[in-house]
């Protein structure tokens, strides 16, 4: 029983941790007034330029550092879309969402001559274990710089009373921007941490939804990055549980322990959270 419970905190561990990244993201993309349901998009192009750059350059800390840029390179799509253009946010991210998986599904083909799943790539090996800490120590740093520093002030200012920010003479759209860009890096680092830090490959569908489950997440947490991260961590919890169940209850069907982590998100949806309330200027064009 002991070794099942340690199995299991493993398990939860790692299935939480890219999670986290994007719901981390999530939360300050929000908190300055942008709605990033682009997150899901965002991890797989994060997971896919992590194998492409760890394939080429047998680096796979090169290859993490260019999920990372992936990641905020259509943050900064979304972004300049979302406060430039004035483009509807939920029509932009489900674009970016559609983009980077047919782009993935595409780019398998053309570099790796193969459909469905690239080559084996260099991976972190135990190094994704600095990423899992790495995680948690960012949301502590998150709550922190949000709630206690001056530009967490602003953030949040410009996710609230974007014309307040105008009025101490700071540019609301300027830090949308920034922060939807570290939005999209931290969703590019949790797809990253997917490919070539639990596995060592990519495949089509791999973030399996993740993306929407952060976005739940956030929810859950109350746009706060520890309540996020703790949201995350039951989750992870579930999708653990999955693997731990199997062979455990016979009559317990595969495909209901996959579907744990989903239910769970749908149940956080549906109000367990209680009566929440998003930042007052969430999704609002400026």
């Amino acid at each position: 029983m002991s070794e099942l419970i340690a199995t299991l905190v493993v398990l939860t561990l790692i299935k939480a941790t890219p999670i986290i990244y994007a719901a981390l993201g999530g939360v300050i993309s929000e908190r300055s007034g942008v709605i990033n349901i682009g997150l899901e998009g965002m991890m797989a192009a994060g997971a896919f330029f992590a194998v492409v750059v760890s394939f080429a350059t047998h680096s796979p800390l090169l290859g993490l550092l260019a999920g990372i840029g992936a990641g905020g390179l259509f943050g900064c799509l979304l972004a300049v879309a979302a406060t430039r253009f004035k483009v509807d946010q939920i029509v932009a991210g489900t674009g970016i969402n559609l983009i980077c998986a047919g782009g993935a599904a595409y780019g398998l083909v053309v570099i790796f001559n193969q459909p469905g799943a690239s080559v084996q790539v260099a991976s972190l090996g135990q190094g994704f274990w600095i990423l899992i800490a790495l995680a948690f120590a960012l949301a502590a740093a998150m709550q922190w710089a949000l709630y206690r520093t001056p530009w967490g002030l602003r953030i949040r200012a410009s996710g609230e009373n974007p014309s307040a920010v105008v009025s101490a003479s700071l540019n609301p759209l300027a830090l949308r921007i920034y922060a939807v860009v570290i939005s999209g890096a931290l969703a590019g680092l949790g797809g990253a941490f997917l490919s070539i830090g639990e596995l060592n490959l990519y495949s089509d569908g791999m973030t399996a939804g993740r993306g929407f489950i952060a976005l739940a997440a956030v929810i859950f947490g109350r746009w706060h990055p520890l309540g996020a991260t703790a949201a995350c961590v039951v989750f992870g919890f579930f999708e653990a549980l999955q693997y731990v169940l199997q062979g455990q209850i016979a009559w317990l069907p595969a495909n209901a322990m996959q579907a744990l982590p989903y239910i769970a998100a749908l149940v956080a949806l549906a109000g367990v959270t209680g009566r929440v309330r998003a930042p007052e200027a969430d999704g609002v064009p400026f």
